[in-house]
């Protein structure tokens, strides 16, 4: 349940479709040689080394089904996964935002409150049900608005400066 902490934190779902910050948007962007329908499909396909299994990974026909496949334990996962997850998930957000303009104004739009991924199970990209959770999806939201109001800063402006 909220409490006075959370006034300046939003919460939301990276599984619902119709959340442009959400993993699963159907905000498709261009990234390393090939259009990418949502940030889950690309997350999920990176996970892997093989090439025809990341295409149909990329060729799922809905986030959930690129999810799905991302989870297979049949395929063995990259070996540097672990260290790479969050790498991924910041570029397929990050080049989201600078494809689609309506989804950085979605981001920036939140100003500077404190964003978490409401998930109840997953206590690496959300929150947890105790709310103790790394929150790493909330996490790299906020990097990426960060670095969306960088470069939206005027060249040569220093950051403080009146």
């Amino acid at each position: 349940m909220p409490g006075p902490a959370d006034i300046d934190t939003i919460y939301l779902s990276r599984t619902d479709v119709n959340e442009p910050l959400s993993s699963f948007s159907r905000f498709g962007f261009f990234l390393d040689d090939a259009d990418w329908p949502s940030v889950e499909h690309y997350f999920q396909a990176m996970k892997f080394e093989d090439p025809d299994y990341r295409e149909r990974i990329r060729a799922a026909p809905h986030p959930k089904k690129a999810r799905q496949l991302g989870r297979s334990r049949w395929k063995r996962l990259r070996r540097d996964w672990s260290k790479l997850r969050r790498v991924v998930m910041t570029r397929a957000v990050y080049i989201r935002c600078r494809t689609h303009a309506e989804v950085a104004a979605r981001l920036l739009d939140t100003g500077d409150a404190r964003l978490v991924e409401n998930n109840a199970y997953d206590y690496f990209w959300g929150c947890g049900r105790d709310r103790r959770g790394r929150n790493t999806y909330g996490e790299v939201l906020m990097d990426v608005r960060r670095k969306l109001l960088e470069e939206a800063k005027p060249p040569g402006e220093v950051p403080g400066a009146p």
